[in-house]
């Protein structure tokens, strides 16, 4: 599994095939991340032969809808809870991330393992995601744009031409440096 943009959430049913014995067995339903339907519905399938000896030539899937975010305009803090195969072992880990949406963080987390940990996206488990309140918020990195006035100020800029302006400077070279400071 490649991660080709962002991922999606996906909420995947399936359960193990009626038998005359069992005509109505139990129902699973899984949220899985994933870029795809396909891939989701291959990724259920590897969490129930882990969890519940339970193939896909012995099952069905019955469901596979994918979860869209009710309010995607406002940024929240998402908290990720995740198990990963490293080179020298298997790891569990807690992340924090500011979006949009979860799966705008689940994406970052994605590329962050991969860049950080050299980790595939194969060898990530996420076990647990939740909304985290900024008060809650235990890393510092996330924290530091969490405040209620966080500012980005604007620190290196330099007048552009407009039209029917003279630009800053209209010569390549200049023997007197540009202001950029515009308190």
């Amino acid at each position: 599994m490649t991660v080709a943009g962002e991922m999606r959430q996906y909420q995947v049913v399936g359960r193990k095939a009626g038998t005359d014995e069992n005509p109505n067995p139990e129902a699973y339903r899984m949220i899985i991340f994933a870029p795809n339907p396909t891939t989701a519905k291959s990724k259920f399938w590897y969490f129930m032969r882990q969890f519940r000896k339970m193939k896909k030539t012995t099952g069905e899937i019955l469901d596979c809808v994918e979860i869209t975010e009710k309010n995607s305009r406002t940024v929240k803090n998402y908290g990720i809870w995740l198990r990963y195969d490293s080179r020298s072992g298997t790891h569990n880990m807690y992340r924090e991330y500011r979006d949009l949406k979860l799966t705008g963080a689940i994406s970052q987390l994605y590329d962050e393992m991969a860049g950080r940990h050299r980790t595939r996206p194969r060898s990530i488990q996420i076990i647990r995601t939740a909304t985290v309140a900024a008060k809650d918020l235990k890393r510092p990195n996330g924290a530091q744009f969490a405040q209620a006035k966080v500012k980005f100020p604007l620190p290196h800029r330099v007048d552009s031409a407009k039209r029917g302006q003279k630009a800053l400077s209209d010569r390549t070279f200049s023997t007197v440096r540009p202001t950029t400071f515009f308190g």
